[in-house]
């Protein structure tokens, strides 16, 4: 069995075939799918879609950070309540979560809630503490900030993923100096020419967890088209490929990484 380790079913590219997608899945060998947050636009759809398979689809909680606006505070608080909630207690029940994701800094439309998302970062990353969840985080095009919080929240012992991972070893090597990540592998180690694949090369194979971050970046023969979760297999094909090992043991270790981290 795989495990997804960050999807999107309830996305408006996916939601309308997530039922089908999600049965291609399990007939390709993925056994359990991790379903990132957003916001709580689409929160109420990925809970829908993941009620009705138990066991198979999981719940992130998390403000997204293309998502910090001039709202940030009321998404924030709308997080911070269901962190607290009592499974039932609300009009669509609350599912168990297993990680405060996907979180992070992103400033690839620009940097206009530059400051905003730094707080909003910080404020969940000592909510997976309070709450001992692992988090799950999206970077693009803001590292050296991700440090500064990080370093700031050093003292949280935090543990997590880096989800859709492509930086370089160096910059894995910084971020554990202040947590415990390992990192998602996702469809870009397929892309040809991709400089992923040498720097996965010196990761720690207990470091690594698959994803396909589904609808989005699919991998070689599907690039350019929509992700599936059924794809996973051809991610962890080309791992096992840069790994030298065969392909049901990645699928062994992988599976025990994500198991371990997320607790499913």
């Amino acid at each position: 069995m795989f495990v997804d380790t960050h999807t999107h079913f309830y996305d408006e590219w996916l939601l309308p075939d997530a039922e089908a997608a999600v049965q291609r899945a399990l007939a390709a060998g993925v056994g359990k799918m991790i379903q990132a947050d957003v916001d709580s636009r689409e929160r109420d759809a990925m809970w829908r879609v993941g009620a009705a398979h138990p066991g198979v689809l999981f719940a992130m909680l998390g403000l997204y950070p293309g998502s910090v606006d001039a709202s940030w505070k009321d998404e924030l608080d709308k997080v911070f309540v269901l962190a607290d909630a009592e499974k039932g207690s609300l009009s669509l029940s609350v599912p168990k979560f297993v990680a405060v994701g996907e979180i992070g800094l992103d400033y690839h439309e620009g940097k206009e809630f530059e400051k905003e998302q730094k707080e909003v970062l910080r404020l969940q990353l000592e909510l997976a503490a309070k709450k001992d969840l692992p988090v799950n985080i999206h970077l693009r095009d803001a590292w050296e900030d991700f440090f500064a919080v990080l370093a700031d929240c050093a003292h949280l012992h935090l543990r997590g993923n880096l989800h859709c991972f492509t930086a370089s070893y160096e910059i894995y090597e910084r971020a554990n100096r202040y947590a415990d990540f390992s990192v998602g592998i996702g469809g870009v180690v397929t892309f040809k020419n991709a400089s992923l694949a040498k720097t996965l090369e010196r990761i720690p194979l207990e470091k690594i967890l698959l994803e396909t971050d589904a609808p989005y970046l699919a991998p070689v023969p599907f690039r350019g088209k929509r992700n599936e979760s059924a794809y996973l297999p051809l991610i962890a094909a080309k791992v096992a490929e840069v790994k030298g090992l065969p392909l049901n043991r990645i699928e062994e270790i992988t599976t025990h990484n994500a198991e371990t981290l997320f607790g499913i």
